[in-house]
């Protein structure tokens, strides 16, 4: 297999109201098959989302929750369930003192796009929109699909067998990331080049109808094992949070909790949901400790996402 991922050369500045799909067929010579890649930046130009709003307050927009805070930089969750730097708002290629947000449904967006390449050409293409990210185990930043419609956002392996013979159970390729990333590469940041094409890819991974889209590549906040920086892990566990961003664990149990808790020689009893810890009342010691481990038990059931009531009988 062989890929091509040519760049659309003319593209110029998008404007608010500019038909994408139009612009994309005046400009590229398709073929059936293709993968048509567009920055979210000239999607959301054309969408007319650029604000002269402070920033702080349209990534406060943009923002179901924050992931990890430092100092002025906030990494959240959008509200299309996207984990980017300032809720993706860039400042970047715009006019100064603006910025510009993200479109609300990235998929619903290459779809548009998708259908409008297909009635006025008749081709069947896939779409990718595509925004920068960074990764949180390494450094740098690369593009990722926010949006795709007519490709398979991933191809799973899972059943099938390596060249050992050895049984794959959760392998799954991300296509749509990894489509994105190549024409980014191609592109380059700073040539002005916001649409790429992709051809090339194998046959099976480009769906007749519009498929399940981008959001389909992202993973559940309940299995989401780095949902919560870890300073703000800590914050959200003691703070008494509502829970969002610790990953549910059907291995977890209240007995474990209480045994993370580390209850030293405080009498613990678990019973359903109810945590009873005793101490006698003429021991201070005992007292301080186990209004200390309450604290730490409610502290790590919250972490495991379990419910419990924890009470101090003085005896």
């Amino acid at each position: 297999m062989s890929l091509h991922v040519v760049p659309v050369e003319g593209i110029g500045e998008v404007t608010v109201g500019t038909d994408l799909a139009r612009l994309v067929t005046e400009h590229a010579e398709l073929l059936e098959g293709d993968v048509v890649v567009v920055t979210s930046k000239i999607v959301s130009k054309a969408l007319g989302l650029t604000s002269r709003s402070d920033r702080d307050t349209v990534v406060d927009q943009g923002t179901d929750r924050v992931v990890a805070r430092r100092g002025p930089t906030r990494i959240v969750r959008t509200w299309s369930g996207l984990t980017l730097a300032a809720a993706g708002v860039d400042a970047s290629n715009v006019e100064v003192g603006t910025v510009l947000s993200l479109p609300d449904d990235p998929d619903d967006e290459a779809r548009a796009i998708r259908h409008g390449i297909a009635a006025s050409t008749g081709l069947q293409v896939g779409v990718v929109i595509s925004d920068t990210a960074g990764r949180a185990w390494r450094v740098g930043q690369t593009d990722i699909a926010i949006g795709c419609a007519g490709l398979s956002p991933f191809e799973s392996f899972a059943g099938r067998e390596d060249v050992h013979g050895n049984a794959l159970a959760v392998t799954a390729p991300a296509v749509a990331d990894e489509v994105a990333s190549a024409a980014e590469l191609a592109s380059g940041k700073l040539g002005g080049l916001p649409v790429v094409v992709v051809r090339g890819l194998p046959a099976h991974l480009l769906l007749q109808d519009d498929g399940p889209g981008a959001a389909a590549l992202v993973r559940a906040e309940d299995d989401d094992l780095f949902g919560l920086g870890s300073r703000d892990a800590v914050v959200a566990a003691l703070g008494g949070s509502d829970g969002r961003g610790f990953p549910t664990d059907p291995q977890a149990t209240l007995a474990l909790v209480v045994d993370l808790a580390r209850p030293n020689a405080l009498p613990v009893v678990v019973a359903g949901e109810v945590v009873e810890i005793t101490a006698r009342r003429d021991r201070p010691d005992e007292v301080l400790e186990a209004g200390a481990l309450r604290q730490r038990v409610e502290s790590l059931a919250l972490a495991h996402r379990l419910h419990t009531t924890v009470r101090v009988t003085l005896a």
